[in-house]
């Protein structure tokens, strides 16, 4: 059962349990609501795409609570850094180079060196981040595909019964995703419009850098095989369920554990001696079906 709790004192301690059990909440930005996990549980973040019942691994925005914690997770340039303090907090997300041993699991970011950070300009979301005091992985908070929720009775209608908790904030002041400009080298680029406008070219759209992008993710530069039952000569095998290999997404075969691995895995497999990189089906069923879209892409891309 999801209940609906106003947004008060009692409410965020009761979600910041939630987040630190490793389970979703949906709370109020003041941009949309999102489905927050905590950045750092990989199996956490699974569960959001679990219940959004997400196509494919689309990295997804951090929030943190300020430019200071940002700058713990990201790498900043100067122009990047400008842009934070005219619009943060407020509806404005800059994917910047991923510093090393923040504790970001990989599924945030789809294995990319890059993250999106936001720090929101609400006060529900922003007692979740100081209450878990964790950087929130926070995708809106309803079904893929599906109209973004601006109330709490639009998540319970989009994700009833998905999740145990939605902070109601109130309506949403901006009602629209916020705007994402990535600041990684070069010239501003414009990946997703949004509230903010800013002068900034826009992104061809050849990779994914963000949400709200068409394109391949992540590859591995080895060649992919999929569907492997065995390995072959000079290939990492990532074994599933009863196929054992040089490493599992999952002996036990739970798909969730499986999406939290499969982006370490692929990169260790890239990182191995072995020429070629085979993977073990996956069921294509609930988040398998994501986790095969994933596979699929990076086996296109090669």
């Amino acid at each position: 059962m999801t209940r609906i709790l106003p947004f008060n004192e009692d409410t965020i301690a009761e979600a910041a349990r939630l987040i630190l059990a490793g389970e979703p909440v949906a709370v109020a930005t003041e941009t949309v609501y999102g489905l927050a996990a905590d950045a750092t549980n990989a199996e956490a973040v699974a569960r959001i795409y679990a219940a959004k019942g997400r196509p494919s691994f689309n990295p997804l925005i951090v929030h943190v609570p300020d430019i200071d914690a940002a700058q713990r997770i990201g790498d900043f340039s100067d122009e990047a850094l400008e842009l934070a303090r005219a619009h943060w907090p407020g509806p404005l997300t800059l994917v910047v180079p991923l510093r090393e041993g923040t504790g970001i699991a990989s599924l945030v970011t789809a294995g990319l060196a890059t993250v999106g950070i936001r720090v929101p300009d609400h006060p529900a979301m922003q007692a979740l981040l100081r209450a878990t005091g964790r950087p929130l992985a926070a995708p809106s908070a309803n079904a893929s595909g599906s109209i973004s929720p601006t109330r709490a009775a639009h998540v319970l209608k989009s994700l009833g019964g998905r999740l145990a908790l939605i902070v109601d904030g109130g309506a949403t002041e901006r009602g629209i995703e916020s705007t994402i400009v990535a600041a990684t080298g070069g010239p501003l680029r414009l990946l997703r419009r949004g509230p903010i406008e800013l002068n900034a070219e826009e992104a061809s759209g050849r990779s994914i850098e963000s949400p709200g992008q068409l394109a391949s993710h992540y590859a591995p530069s080895k060649p992919l095989r999929l569907n492997a039952t065995a390995a072959e000569d000079g290939e990492y095998l990532i074994g599933f369920g009863e196929i054992e290999g040089d490493s599992s997404l999952s002996a036990s075969g739970d798909s969730v554990e499986a999406a939290a691995r499969l982006f370490d895995l692929l990169h260790q497999a890239d990182e191995s001696a072995k020429a070629r990189i085979a993977v073990a089906p996956v069921p294509d069923q609930g988040l398998g079906a994501a986790i095969n879209d994933r596979l699929r892409r990076a086996a296109a891309d090669r």
